[in-house]
Formats: C-alpha cells, structure tokens, sequence
C-alpha cells in the first residue's frame, strides 16, 4: 500500500498534520476547566513592583506548592473529559549487544499478571506505524537481529490497572530470563553519523580578509571508507574541498617542523559520559479514543511543536485511523535531555495500544539512567603552535572522536558545534577544526546542556593553562595576549555580535585578591593543614547561544481595562523563562504581562507554511520561496541552545514594540493633544524616543503622566492596534519584513505579523480581522539572512569566567571545592535573581563533570538497568562551596543591550578552573575527566 504524500503545511495554521487535526493546549490553560492558568501557573499579586522587578517567579508558588504543572504530575482522573481508569506501561530492553535477540519469556508472571497488551516489532509493520527518520531504525529490535546498542527495546506492556503493574514490573525489574538471546554475533556496525571539518587561513592581520575559511567558502566533507573519515589530498588550484585541504596540510607541515621560535603543544583529552539526572524523568500520557479517532496527549518535552508534528506524521499511515491530536505539554525540566527524545513516541504508541484506556509510560530512575539521553564522551587530539617571543598562538589543530551511543539523535551537530566552539576566547590566526560522531553500543547521545562545547572548551583552557606552565609565563597574561577582540573572525571566518568585553573580565580576574597571590596562599593553606595540597585554577571561555535557525513566535494584546496577556511558543524548563518573558513586556507597555501562556503552539491567526531544511536550503530555493508572503525559514523553535532571553525574548519585545508605537503611543498623543490649538502639548516639541514610563505611567517631554489603564482604554475605544502576533527568523541575523499596519508602512526584525484593532474601531477595520480574530498583515518587502550564514556556525556569545580554589588530599588523592568566584557578562540583565541562581546550578554541575560524574560506557553502565544514584555520584552542597562562592555580573554597556542566553555557558569554565587548580596544588596535569581520588593518586605515586 503506498503511504501519501505527508504535507508540510504548518499545523500552526489550526488544521491539518498529515491529515490529522492537530491542537495543542499547555497545561494550565484556559482548555481545562480544572486547570485554570491562574490556579496552575500564577504567583499569587502582586508578583512584581510597580517599576517592573520580579519579587518570585509567576510560577513559583505552584511549582512548590505540589501543583500540577509538571507533565509526570498527570493521571487520568485530573483531565476533564477522559476515562477514570488509569493503565500503565513499561518498556522491556535487550541488555545484551553482542547476542542475537531471541524474543521475550512472560511465563514468571503467571496468568494474572500477565501484561493486557504487549507490543513488537511485528505490530508496528503490521499496523503501519513507522517512526520519524531521526529516530530509526528498529524502535522495537524484530527477533534474529542483533542490538543496536545496550538498552535497545524489544517490546512495550501495558497493563490496564496500577496494582497488577506495579506487582509484575517488581516481577520483570533485574530480571534476566524476560529477554531471551541466542548465538553470540558481531556488534552492530554503521557509518559515522556525522563528519565534520572547518579550516580557516586569515588574513594578514585580524581585519582583513580571509584567505579561507568556512564562511567565505565552504566547510568540508569526508569520504566514508570502512566506516571512518577518509580526506583527500589538497590541491591549491582545485574545488574549494580541495583548497581547504591544502591549507590543512600546510598546518600540519608546519606542526611537524616548527619554525625557529615557536613551541608546539600536543596532547590528548578525554571526557566522559554524563547522566542529566533532570528532576522529571521522562514520561507521557495519553489517551486514544477510538470513537473519535481522537489521540489525547500529556508529554513532557522542550520542543512541543516537532512532538506534535512527528507524531502525526508517525500515526497518519497507521491502521487505528488517527483524526485528530489534541497534545498538552506541561512545564519540564532537563536541559536538553528533552529534546528530540525518542520517549515521547514510545509513550504515544503506548496510549494508541491501549484499548481505549490512558496509558501512562515513566520512567523510573533505573529506566531513566538506562534510556535517557546522555553527554556525549569526547577524545581530543589538541596541537597548539606558539611564538615564544611575543606568546601569540598561531595555529590550533583540533581533530576529535564523538561517541554517539546507539541512535543518531543530534550526534552530528553535536560534533560540529563542539569543534567550533574548541576556539574558545582565542583568536587564532589559522585553524583546522574536525570532528566524527560515531556509532557506539552505548546509551543514545543526544542535546545536553553544554552540547559538545563543555567538553571542548574545558580542554582549550586546560590545554593553554598547560601551554603557559610551559612557557614559564602568567596564564592569564597568556590569555590577554590572545584574546579574541571586537570585530575579529571566529574559526569558521564570521564575525560576532557586538562587544566582546573578553579583555575587561581577563583585567578583573588578573586583579583579583585570590590569583594575585596564589603562590603565597598556597605556601600559608599547605603550612596550616599539611595533610592537603591546596591550589587556585582560573578558567575562561565564551559561548554561543541560539542554533542558526531560530524562529520564536510571540502574541501579546491588553483588554480596554488594561490587563496584559502573553502568549509564547517557548516552554519553561526550569529557567524562569515564564517570569523573564513576562517581565519583558514592561520595556514598551510600562508594566508586566498580567498572564502568561507558555508552550503554545495555535498560531493560526500568521497561516504560516515552510518547506526545506533552513541549514540546507540554497539560496534560489529560499529566493523562490520568500515569494509566497506567508513562507517563512522555520515554523518555530523548541526551547534549546540557551535561546530564551535573546531569541525568544525578541518575540516578546517586538510585539510589545509594535503595541506600544500603533496603539500606546497614538492614545497617548491623542489624550495630551485635547483642547484648541493641541492641547497643553503643543507648545512642547513631543518625540516618541522622549517617551519614559515612570512606575506605570507615561511620560515624555514633561507632559502629565498618563497611567496604563487609561492609554489602554483609550486605545481601544480610537480603534488602535491592541494585539499583535508576531513571528521571527534567525540565521545568525534576522530577517526584516516590510508591513503595513494601520495606515502606517513599518520595517520589523520579523517575518509575520498579524493584529488586532481596539474594541472602538470601525466596522471596515474590524472587517480586515479575518485570521481567526486578527488583521493578518501581507509583507510588502522581505530581506532574508543568506544561506550561506549557515557557514559562521556561531556569532552570538556569552563570556564567562571563573576562578578556583581547590584542596586535594595527599593519601586519598580526593579533590574538594572550597571556594569559586565567577565573573559572567550576559548583556541587560532581565531578573538578576534568576541570572545568579542559573550560574550556580551551572557551576554545581561542572564541578560534578570536572570532579565525580561517571559511568562505564558499555558493559557494567547504566544501558543495563542497573545503575541508580547509589552508584552515580552527583555534586551535593558539601561539594559546590555554596555559602562562599561569589559572582560579579557585569554591567550592560547601555540600557539598550540585549539579553544574552547565559543557560550553557555557566557550567564550562569552573571544568577547567578545576583542573587547573589541581594542577597548581600537585603540579600533575591531568587530561582526562573526572579527577577521580584514583586518577589524582595515581599521578601523584604513581
């Protein structure tokens, strides 16, 4: 039977997925009658000051208070219109990679706990359920093949009632008869999932032109020969794969035999794999409904809108005749470990197989260490060229080896952005950055916070440390000498955003109390307690933010009484992004959102359609494309890549811009202007960049403070723009549209806009509120970010730094925090709080990677079920030196910078500073991570 043609049309438009009616309703709104926002998701007023700062999260009191925000929160009984009984499901797992699986042995449960549906392999060929392309091949390994990786599911039970389930998962936990092998085969074998390489010669100084890099030409591409990276030879004169080549070799002819002066650096690093141990397991809900065809959905994951969109894809071809999806993502936590995972399609298969009963699968913690998605280990082979006379770095060699578990997951881009983030704060006149994801019979790899620059960057800065021990020099002067300066080209040839305030944090570093005299301290901590080596490490690095392909949506009205509402794509994840974005609003409408609705994902009011990869696209199939005025780049973003205070803020912003200039501003000049000959505005000269709210009320060039009720009401009742939706598309720049919005032609950072008049306006104007309640505008003119943006990989940054002390034991070999200073510049700073509180739970995680996290990657790791936090040891508070750590965040240039993403870049630098800081307490250098006490005393006796 041949599968139709799937469409592409954007559900967005509140229609059609594939032929499925798709609709999506968080948690906690207005959909459920016994889940009202301001019950679920609300502080209770007033949750802000009337200058517009946080006193708590709008969601804190909930969150705390036991609501039922978060996803794995939800039974049957507390969503209005489903069934009351309430089933369950496990997965079984094949713990055996190098066996032939030989099916599954149910016997020990007996008759009356036997599972009430199990689900194979061969049920979902014979039903015509194929899951998305990321995600195969062999959900459910078929019998007679061998695993794809430790952990790998063979089957999915579901039982229709708690007790019998939770008595046979007690039954079928550790329990190695259930699946059952035959002969002993050959591990499992696949081409690389990615290979990736970015060579770039410089100009003859910084500023200048390249001579080739990425960006002005291309990045590279292997053949695959024995299922590994395989370069051709250069050819100055040949295709631009060929040149790149030539200019690697004439790098790695230069690292073999160094010019007189320089000093080659060239070592190995190693990392390892890493459990997110996020609070919520992975979980989904659902309820099919065969009388309407109707798929109800509860998930926890970060990206809602592909969830929904590959799920509908996934059931359309399927025997159970799927009409409609109604999904409902709740708040989550997870910092990547939720996005593009394979569990919420197991979890809807369980709730489609449920004989119209909701099904619930959720992972224990034993199931959580053994399927979710894991830090991706990395093998590095740094080489480092320097001039010994003037220490400026000349060329960086990176080539490195990426273990991607068992399925692709986001492997590829995982490796690729690891290596162009090795550059960390450095400029470097020449480069040659490659990277392989390889297949492995681990546990799936995928987005987790970091996503490969963690890994890379700890190693540069442990790397130029190394480098300046060498060299006999200060490494922070090392670093001031090298330091990458406004205006200068990253390694892929493009150049970042704004100021780099790199220097100014190196400057306050060199002057702190704590390094200045380091040697001093150390000679006076090891005098007092001999038994411990004591040392201070120092490390910095700045990281991206955003993917290249960004594209947040954003709605924001106010009613003729004044009060706000917010509606977002994004999705909280335990970063306060509910609190920030609704605080954000206050920039343009003098106050905070009143409500906020994350994760939405109806935007039928911008009838928005795509088609294309936006990383693959060519330039003439978007300049065809741009000619349909609803097509935009990307429907929308999941919540990853740090980009909810710069990327999805700048949604929330432009709505709020658009509100305040067509609707705010115009009531405004409205009611100052009453009265003869102007009114008492005449004789000022009024601008609108004179405008300043003033705790609520509107002023500008003296005139009387106007409050936002009254400009609310008044809006409404001339007519003007109240609402607005808005949509964006980042490249590494964004795309500006062109519209006509009442009556006024204005240029926007935006492709879509939509809005809604005053409740006073005209019966023609109200007629042009055809998009489901709004005015879609058509773009007079579009500009778009090139595709060949796609080469700079980066140029969005966020610079953190942070400085170390550490004690290690000489006997044990044990290394202990005793106390951490960081530095962080992150633009404008929307919620300081939340800004501090995301930089020690940062740091707390890096120092569990630098110092105790870890797990065996194959046999004996956590892909066989067995392990638990009794045998994963995670950073507590004795560890993270909580009640002495200090942070200094610094100041924004002007009240107009913007909010940078800051998600990622706080854990990395305390990684290297760790291990810079064990090398000045025990003068070892040590490569690989953890520090284990074993690894530590072996280096010290050994």
């Amino acid at each position: 039977m041949s599968t139709p043609e799937l469409s592409r049309r954007a559900f967005l438009q509140g229609s059609v997925v594939a032929g499925i009616g798709i609709t999506l309703a968080p948690l906690g709104s207005k959909a459920f009658a016994a889940l009202f926002e301001e019950q679920v998701t609300r502080t209770p007023e007033p949750w802000h000051t009337v200058g517009g700062q946080a006193r708590g999260r709008i969601d804190g009191v909930s969150k705390v208070c036991g609501g039922k925000v978060f996803a794995r929160d939800i039974r049957a009984k507390d969503m209005p219109g489903w069934p009351q009984q309430q089933g369950h499901a496990l997965l079984l797992k094949a713990t055996r990679a190098d066996h032939l699986y030989q099916g599954i042995d149910l016997s020990m449960l007996g008759e009356e706990l036997k599972p009430d549906r199990v689900v194979t392999a061969v049920d979902l060929a014979r039903d015509g359920i194929a899951f998305p392309e990321g995600h195969n091949p062999d959900p459910f390994l078929p019998e007679g093949q061998v695993p794809m990786f430790i952990g790998h599911p063979v089957a999915l039970l579901i039982w229709k009632d708690f007790d019998r389930y939770r008595r046979a998962k007690n039954i079928l936990k550790f329990n190695e008869k259930v699946v059952r092998y035959g002969a002993q085969a050959p591990l499992y074998q696949r081409d690389p999932y990615g290979s990736f390489r970015f060579v770039r010669v410089g100009g003859a100084t910084p500023f200048e032109p390249d001579t080739f890099s990425s960006l002005k030409d291309s990045m590279l591409f292997p053949l695959i020969r024995e299922r590994k990276p395989t370069w051709g030879a250069g050819n100055p004169a040949g295709d631009l794969t060929a040149q790149g080549l030539y200019h690697a070799e004439q790098m790695q002819l230069k690292l073999a035999n160094p010019p007189e002066g320089w000093m080659v650096f060239d070592e190995r690093f190693k990392t390892q794999s890493i459990e997110p141990a996020a609070l919520e397991a992975d979980n989904g809900n659902g309820w099919y409904d065969p009388a309407t065809g109707t798929l109800h959905f509860v998930v926890a994951t970060q990206c809602p809108f592909e969830v929904a969109e590959q799920t509908a894809h996934m059931l359309a071809p399927s025997r159970f005749k799927v009409q409609k999806l109604n999904m409902h993502p709740g708040y989550t936590v997870g910092y990547g470990s939720k996005d593009n995972n394979i569990f919420v399609f197991y979890a809807a298969l369980a709730a489609i197989y449920g004989d119209g009963v909701p099904v619930r699968l959720a992972n224990d913690r034993y199931e959580q260490f053994q399927s979710g998605i894991k830090r991706h280990p990395f093998d590095m082979h740094y080489q480092l060229a320097v001039k010994k006379d003037d220490l400026s770095f000349q060329i960086f060699r990176a080539h490195m080896d990426v273990d991607g578990g068992g399925r692709i997951n986001y492997s590829p881009s995982v490796a690729a952005v690891g290596a162009t983030a090795a550059q960390s704060i450095y400029y470097l006149p020449q480069s040659d950055l490659a990277a392989t994801a390889y297949h492995s019979r681990g546990v799936e790899a995928g987005s987790m916070r970091g996503y490969g620059t963690l890994q890379t960057m700890a190693a540069t800065e442990m790397m130029v440390d190394e480098v300046a021990a060498r060299l006999g020099v200060d490494p922070i002067e090392l670093r001031r000498k090298n330091v990458f300066k406004s205006g200068m080209k990253n390694t892929q040839g493009a150049i970042p955003a704004g100021a780099l305030r790199l220097d100014e944090i190196l400057d306050k570093a060199a002057q702190h109390e704590v390094w200045k005299n380091r040697d001093t301290r150390k000679r006076e901590e090891e005098a007092k307690d001999p038994d411990n080596y004591y040392g201070v490490g120092f490390a910095i690095c700045q990281k991206d933010f955003g993917t290249g392909s960004e594209a947040p949506m954003a709605s924001l009205e106010f009613t003729a009484d004044g009060r706000v509402t917010l509606r977002q794509i994004a999705i909280d994840m335990g970063t306060g992004m509910a609190t920030s974005q609704a605080l954000l609003v206050a920039d343009y409408l003098g106050r905070p959102a009143h409500e906020i609705r994350t994760g939405v994902t109806e935007w039928s009011e911008l009838d928005l359609t795509t088609s294309g990869n936006p990383y693959l696209i060519s330039q003439a199939e978007q300049d065809a494309a741009l000619k349909n005025p609803r097509w935009v780049g990307k429907l929308a973003s999941p919540s990853s890549a740090t980009n909810s205070a710069y990327y999805s803020g700048h949604g929330t912003r432009e709505a709020a811009r658009i509100l305040f200039n067509h609707g705010l501003w115009p009531a405004a000049l409205s009611i100052w202007g009453r009265g003869e000959f102007g009114g008492l505005a005449n004789p000022y000269v009024v601008r609108r960049e004179d405008a300043h709210w003033v705790e609520g009320k509107l002023t500008a060039n003296g005139l009387p403070p106007i409050p936002f009720e009254v400009l609310a009401h008044k809006a409404h009742e001339l007519g003007l723009v109240t609402g607005v939706s808005v949509h964006g598309f980042n490249r590494w720049a964004w795309a500006e549209g062109e519209f006509d919005i009442d009556g006024k032609r204005d240029t926007f950072p935006l492709d879509a806009v939509a809005a809604k008049y005053g409740d006073g306006a005209a019966k023609e104007k109200k007629a042009k509120m055809t998009s489901h309640g709004y005015h879609l505008l058509d773009r007079t003119a579009i500009s778009y970010p090139p595709t060949q943006l796609n080469n700079a990989m980066v140029t969005y940054y966020s610079p953190v730094a942070t400085l170390v002390e550490v004690k290690v034991n000489k006997g044990s070999g044990e290394a202990r925090v005793i106390n951490h200073h960081s530095w962080l510049e992150c633009g404008r700073v929307i919620v300081p709080e939340l800004v501090l509180g995301q930089l020690e739970g940062g740091i707390a995680m890096g120092i569990g990677h630098a110092l105790l996290e870890d797990m065996p990657l194959y046999e004996g790791g956590p892909g066989e079920g067995t392990w638990n936090f009794n045998r994963y040891q995670l950073p507590r508070a004795k560890d993270c030196a909580v009640w002495k750590q200090t942070a200094e965040i610094l100041p924004p240039l002007s009240p107009s910078d913007p909010a940078k993403g800051i998600a990622e870049v706080v854990m990395i630098p305390v990684v290297g500073a760790i291990v810079n800081a064990v090398a000045h307490a025990t003068g070892k250098r040590l490569r690989d991570l953890p520090l284990t006490p074993a690894r530590i005393k072996e280096a010290l006796h050994g």
